[in-house]
């Protein structure tokens, strides 16, 4: 689905909407798909409990402002958007609302108090806060898949899978602990409901809490590698997820939240010889005894403890003796090293740059459910039309293509599949980035590009001797670039 895409959209939205002028209920669900196209993306936290989805969305946010604790705010799905001011509001009996008191405990744990209402009481919560990171995409933080309570992991199928609507989310980010066939089934579900007849689209697993997989080592995360690739193979057969990467969310978010008290509490850890340390740091309990002679406090212990978990203070103490001078050098050092910047990239290339591709997406889904619910002849031609759209399934083939690249290699070059990955939008889906030429080299220059690119990876589809991926990755290659042509030729 290109930009041409998103005005047809428009347009055919547009004319169910004249078409159904007389019918309000049927014209205000119209009005939605229209609001849907224009509105920020929607990614959706998902996964079983505990699996660290709060502790995710704050990272990826750089301050804390989902509650991490089991309270009954957690189990509440949870819309986050841009806000000027932070505003939590309660939503329960369909249009009934109240405004939700944020609480900050001691240290830094946050909670919404919901006053005398359950959490069965209320539908959902909106959250607006006035963070950089919400201002083209909204948020929704959701409930465990694998929650005690049936009702509360009920939410969360209901929200992504609604069964006569389109999907509250056009992107989900599942978070794994391990792939269990509850997992896959999940997964499943999402993806023949958000993806529709073309599959799942916009789905992308994380290994959460990665640092826990190697019990704390320094090795951890590479441990953790090793997990989210073995998923994504296992993954892969399914066609249920474009990606797996490995978080340590708690690290991330202990990261981007670092002060300068706690830089110095590391440096003086650092001075501590390290079989002291390291018996010190059997346990987080062991570590933050009143008793321990190291020479931090043990409040201060007990806080480090909590918001790094014993692999990033490890981390932290290594990367300050082998010369990380300053407090911001170390958060930078800690961020890259707990997977937050790979995940930030996927998301990147997976949703941000597709964003009006999944809405454009998300919005026909939702006509042809609203046309076919409420079937009229003159709208018959718009859910055909609309439906035609819906069947351009070469964007998802390039995502899907993106993230098997990152666990598989093609049988070509380095260079070629360097090229291979630019041109299918690996770095930009404008023309210049898919080209790799400059914005200013003119149309007849993508011209003479995009005609030597699908000659290129035609040719290289067609060859005998090239293993299946491969051809099939050289085939979506040919089609991009030939999608590009018919771009300049529109």
């Amino acid at each position: 689905m290109s930009g041409g895409a998103l005005a047809q959209a428009r347009a055919l939205i547009g004319a169910a909407r004249e078409a159904y002028v007389g019918d309000p209920a049927v014209r205000g669900q119209l009005d939605e798909c229209a609001e849907r196209i224009d509105q920020p993306l929607r990614v959706a936290l998902a996964g079983s409990l505990k699996a660290g989805k709060s502790t995710l969305l704050n990272a990826l946010v750089g301050q804390d402002i989902a509650p991490t604790d089991a309270t009954e705010c957690t189990r509440v799905v949870t819309w986050y958007r841009q806000g000027p001011t932070p505003t939590v509001t309660a939503w329960y009996h369909g249009d009934r609302s109240f405004n939700v008191p944020v609480q900050r405990r001691e240290g830094s744990s946050l909670t919404f108090d919901l006053g005398a209402m359950t959490a069965a009481e209320v539908d959902r919560l909106d959250v607006e806060w006035p963070a950089r990171a919400l201002t083209n995409t909204t948020i929704i933080d959701t409930p465990g898949t694998s929650s005690l309570s049936r009702d509360v992991s009920a939410r969360t199928l209901e929200m992504l899978t609604p069964e006569d609507s389109a999907s509250g989310a056009d992107a989900v980010v599942y978070l794994l602990r391990t792939l269990a066939a509850t997992d896959v089934a999940f997964l499943g579900q999402i993806g023949s409901h958000v993806g529709g007849e073309s599959g799942p689209l916009g789905v992308v697993g994380v290994v959460s809490r990665a640092d826990e997989v190697g019990a704390g080592r320094l090795d951890a995360m590479m441990s953790a590698k090793e997990v989210a690739s073995r998923f994504a193979t296992e993954l892969e057969l399914t066609g249920l997820c474009q990606a797996v990467v490995p978080v340590a969310g708690l690290l991330a978010l202990g990261a981007r939240t670092l002060r300068q008290r706690e830089y110095e509490a590391f440096r003086a850890l650092a001075e501590v010889p390290p079989e002291d340390l390291q018996l010190a740091m059997l346990s987080a309990d062991r570590f933050a005894r009143p008793d321990s002679p190291l020479p931090v406090d043990a409040h201060t212990r007990a806080q480090l403890a909590h918001r790094f978990g014993l692999f990033g203070i490890r981390l932290a103490v290594t990367l300050i003796k082998l010369g990380t001078p300053d407090s911001p050098s170390l958060a930078t050092q800690l961020v890259e090293r707990s997977g937050l910047h790979e995940l930030r990239q996927v998301i990147d290339v997976q949703f941000g740059q597709r964003a009006d591709q999944l809405k454009t997406h998300s919005a026909l889904l939702a006509l042809t459910r609203v046309l076919s619910a409420n079937p009229r002849a003159e709208s018959a031609p718009i859910r055909a039309a609309a439906q035609r759209l819906l069947a351009d399934v070469h964007g998802f083939q390039e995502l899907r293509l993106l993230g098997r690249l990152r666990s598989t290699r093609p049988n070509l070059s380095d260079e070629d599949v360097a090229q291979l990955q630019r041109l299918v939008g690996g770095f930009g889906i404008g023309r210049s980035e898919r080209l790799g030429l400059h914005p200013d080299d003119g149309v007849a220059a993508e011209r003479a590009a995009a005609l030597a690119a699908v000659r290129k990876w035609r040719t290289w589809a067609e060859h005998p001797l090239l293993d299946q991926f491969t051809a099939r990755a050289c085939g979506i290659a040919a089609r991009s670039a030939e999608g590009v042509l018919a771009e300049l030729a529109g």
